[in-house]
């Protein structure tokens, strides 16, 4: 048995046409285009490549991009001032921090700080607590983008037995929420639990979101699980340096029912769940319908 790849590549390139059509009719029926405005503190060269890949796509969409970029010795009354600006700016709809931060300012703090409605990271507090209420939010983005991908390939994830290994508040917590959601039964594991191979060898789904590279064996893995690998590691073999997941592909492929590869799994669809976010806190802030398909 061959476990069939699910291909995040040729599938974030659906969700943003799916985005970029909605976003033409938004334009044509009610002339409105959604915005995005990305806040960039400082010169983090991994944070500066995400911003640009989110500007570019935001823009092939057809959207509104507004870049702003700080000096790394902004201050906090600096940064919240522009949060609050962008707070009160109609034509921004969603509004997104780069983290990590510089260490002076309060990561949290300014999270906070975002309108509810326009946090479409989905880290808000308020979000948090409504997603784990079961009530309409802002869902964070990979999470968000692991559950279309299972949607995509079962269909109803009803009744399924699910392990989400990771207990990140961006990825294991809100995606043990969203499972829960579509009626799984879930488990979160993470580095402590015991017999934890047996754990996980019980799961239907298995979302491994740990940050340890290849730490999730293939003899871990049910016969025709789906596995979704959220890991992305930089590692060095045989003199150069590879990324690979939080699972160890070949031996999981093996056995898997469905894996998503490292890279292009679920890490494409990030940047595409970012664009469907912005596009459904636009339509609600307009009272309009919002786009099927690409909400929880």
């Amino acid at each position: 048995m061959v476990a069939q790849v699910i291909d995040g590549k040729a599938f974030a390139a659906t969700v943003r046409g799916q985005v970029a059509d909605h976003v033409a009719r938004l334009k044509e029926e009610h002339g409105i285009t959604p915005g995005l405005a990305v806040v960039l503190v400082g010169e983090d060269p991994a944070s500066q490549v995400y911003v640009r890949s989110k500007g570019k796509q935001t823009v092939e969409v057809g959207m509104n991009s507004y870049e702003h970029k700080l000096d790394a010795d902004t201050s906090e009354a600096e940064l919240l001032a522009l949060i609050d600006k962008l707070n009160n700016d109609p034509a921004v709809h969603g509004i997104l921090v780069q983290l990590p931060l510089p260490k002076h300012l309060n990561e949290d703090l300014v999270i906070n700080a975002i309108d509810p409605a326009k946090d479409v990271d989905g880290f808000h507090i308020s979000n948090v607590g409504l997603l784990g209420t079961g009530q309409k939010s802002m869902v964070p983005c990979t999470p968000l983008g692991c559950l279309m991908m299972l949607r995509d390939h079962h269909g109803s994830l009803s009744g399924m037995d699910a392990v989400v290994i990771g207990r990140s508040n961006i990825v294991g917590k809100p995606m043990a929420q969203l499972l829960l959601g579509d009626s799984c039964t879930v488990t979160i594991a993470h580095s402590r639990t015991r017999n934890l191979p047996e754990v996980v060898r019980r799961a239907d789904i298995v979302v491994a979101a740990v940050g340890r590279p290849e730490m999730v064996q293939g003899d871990w893995i049910k016969e025709g699980a789906t596995v979704i690998d959220v890991g992305i590691n930089r590692i060095e073999r045989d003199g150069k340096k590879v990324l690979v997941g939080d699972v160890h592909y070949e031996s999981a492929a093996a056995v898997a029912g469905a894996i998503t590869p490292v890279p292009g799994g679920v890490g494409p669809m990030t940047i595409a769940c970012l664009l469907a976010n912005t596009l459904t806190a636009c339509c609600r802030s307009h009272g309009l319908p919002e786009p099927e398909g690409l909400t929880a």
